[in-house]
């Protein structure tokens, strides 16, 4: 059974730290495509960060990068958003996502449940 199961989200305040881990099970972690969504109030869902199967190149959107960091260990199947520096733009719900094409039957995507990033003072 294919499960995504995102932890560490809470309530920091501007200017803290926050860990985000997402555990995978029932498929072949090493070859997908491992992202983080987020999905603030009152907005659509966007694409924060991501990082390739095999690990060597990420990519952030602008308004995270230098303060997010995306790392994945295909040992243990999980893959971590590390967040400093937050501000209140950050809250939202953040979702993890596995994704693969797969000939012949397209794009492959595997989400998490959320978990919910809370920035205030």
């Amino acid at each position: 059974q294919v499960q995504l199961v995102e932890s560490g989200g809470g309530l920091v305040q501007p200017g803290g730290s926050l860990r985000l881990s997402c555990a995978a099970t029932g498929f072949d972690f090493s070859l997908y495509e491992m992202k983080w969504y987020r999905q603030r109030p009152g907005k659509e869902r966007e694409l924060v960060a991501r990082i390739k199967s095999g690990g060597g190149i990420r990519a952030y959107v602008p308004s995270v990068k230098g303060r997010f960091t995306i790392d994945r260990d295909d040992a243990k199947k999980t893959v971590s958003l590390q967040m400093d520096r937050l501000n209140t733009e950050d809250t939202a719900v953040y979702y993890c996502n596995a994704n693969r094409y797969q000939e012949p039957i397209g794009d492959v995507d595997y989400w998490g449940q959320g978990t919910q990033v809370t920035v205030s003072s």
